[in-house]
């Protein structure tokens, strides 16, 4: 196989400026409604209360955001500016950043998950009910400085020989894989559908799974499948221009290997993971769980850039080209990347704090993509140096609402800025990878709509999935 070469050209679908994206779900809150900002947001009932069943999950609309009728109304310690009270001193709220001091600790979304059955090995992350802390069995490691660059931060991963994601040969199939009900790993349940995504249910975790297939096909002149040994399937994209983009899924519909193709048959590996690590796997588990918690010793401003604070568009560039804050023990598959906050934390993490959403509503004006300019800029100028570049759009919401409706809402949020990437700027979406987490890290402590928390962040995600020193 051939190893991809820095100075090869990058694949640009044909640039559509500014294109409208008002087709996303634009849900404003309704003239009169005013949600309840109570004190302490009410614990809100798992969705495992609700029954299992193999019969297709009830679809709903997409209304995240909205005011929910088990909001219980603002308690007298409420202060009279009408903010949520502040917890006592010696309390810690189990969400919510601080980002007043640049130069303080980053505060992790690790750090921020609830907690859960099969969280054990992470107890620094959990949280008892009264809100303090759990005392940790483990002790956080102290990350220390950073990777000098991706090659380093890989270097705990042990060489491997990549196969071609061609070379196996495969069967061809009529229909496309999500045509048919995938199989779902042990202890993972279907609760809903909201919008067209999946809101599934496992280890006490609820996630919202959506199909990228849109996103990734269009504009494809021809898309086509194969049945792999053991359950798995590949999908091969051919563009016009004759590249052609090949994923391999295993029988979850994860993505384990993904590949452009070039015209001149030069491979490019967008992520892969080892498969022999998931022969044994019966069920969905958080791969953060083998690692110890983290202790960053770096300054916030170093871990996390807010695009309000962006004086130079170049900062863009030179924040998202630096390596990992720790080595990577092993590279993991994007989903695996998606459903673990440990795993993420290893990659920085750009906050879009300057493009606005709508309580309730995905859709991005024209004024609003045209604030994606420097970060576009910077991920082209990333992927002429390496066209194998994966890129994380995380899409939030705030606490007002539903979880699944706010998972629903926040992943059609993230998908919306990877479409105008696409689109308005030319970035490829195989480039890009979505994922909603609806409230579950909120950057403002509050129950009550604000702004901040409806966000998307973007990551680059490379050195988590690929084997970028080997590759480059």
């Amino acid at each position: 196989m051939n190893r991809p070469r820095r100075n090869s050209l990058l694949y640009r679908p044909r640039p559509r400026l500014r294109p409208s994206l008002r087709r996303l779900a634009s849900l404003p809150r309704p003239p009169g409604e005013q949600p309840a900002e109570p004190t302490n947001k009410p614990e809100k009932k798992p969705a495992a209360e609700q029954p299992a069943t193999e019969q297709p999950a009830p679809k709903q609309p997409v209304t995240g955001e909205q005011p929910s009728t088990d909001k219980q109304p603002a308690t007298s310690e409420k202060p009279a500016n009408g903010e949520p009270a502040a917890p006592a001193q010696s309390e810690k709220p189990v969400q919510g950043e601080a980002p007043a001091d640049p130069n303080a600790a980053p505060v992790l979304d690790s750090e921020k998950d609830a907690k859960r059955p099969g969280k054990d090995a992470n107890p620094a992350a959990q949280q008892s009910d009264g809100g303090q802390a759990a005392a940790p069995a483990v002790a956080p490691v102290d990350a220390g400085p950073p990777p000098a660059d991706d090659k380093a931060a890989q270097q705990e991963i042990k060489p491997e020989k990549i196969v071609p994601v061609t070379e196996e040969k495969g069967t061809r199939r009529d229909q496309a894989p999500g045509s048919q009900p995938p199989e779902r790993p042990k202890g993972a349940d279907v609760l809903t559908e909201i919008g067209g995504r999946i809101i599934i249910q496992f280890n006490n975790r609820t996630i919202v799974k959506s199909d990228e297939a849109p996103r990734m096909n269009h504009g494809a002149k021809d898309v086509y499948y194969e049945d792999l040994p053991g359950g798995r399937t590949r999908e091969t994209i051919v563009r016009d221009n004759g590249n052609q983009i090949v994923t391999i899924r295993n029988r979850y519909g994860d993505v384990i290997q993904r590949s452009r193709i070039t015209s001149d048959g030069r491979e490019y590996v967008l992520s892969y993971v080892d498969e022999r690590y998931y022969q044994d796997v019966q069920d969905w588990r958080d791969p953060g769980d083998d690692l110890p918690p983290m202790r960053l010793n770096i300054p916030r401003k170093q871990y996390i850039l807010e695009s309000d604070l962006v004086e130079d568009a170049s900062d863009y560039y030179t924040f998202l080209e630096q390596p990992p804050v720790e080595k990577v023990q092993r590279l993991y598959s994007v989903d695996e990347v998606k459903r673990s906050a440990r795993v993420r934390d290893i990659a920085r993490r750009v906050d879009l704090d300057t493009l606005n959403f709508e309580t309730g509503s995905a859709a991005i004006s024209d004024s609003e993509v045209k604030k994606l300019q420097g970060v576009a800029d910077a991920m082209e100028r990333l992927l002429k140096k390496n066209p194998a570049e994966t890129f994380l759009i995380e899409g939030h919401t705030d606490a007002v609402g539903s979880d699944n409706a706010n998972l629903a809402l926040s992943d059609q949020r993230a998908e919306a800025v990877a479409e105008a990437l696409t689109n308005a700027f030319g970035i490829a979406p195989e480039n890009l990878t979505t994922q909603g987490y609806g409230e579950s890290y909120l950057k403002v402590n509050t129950t009550g709509p604000e702004r901040q928390n409806r966000r998307v962040a973007i990551r680059r995600i490379t050195p988590l999935v690929a084997p970028v020193a080997s590759a480059n």
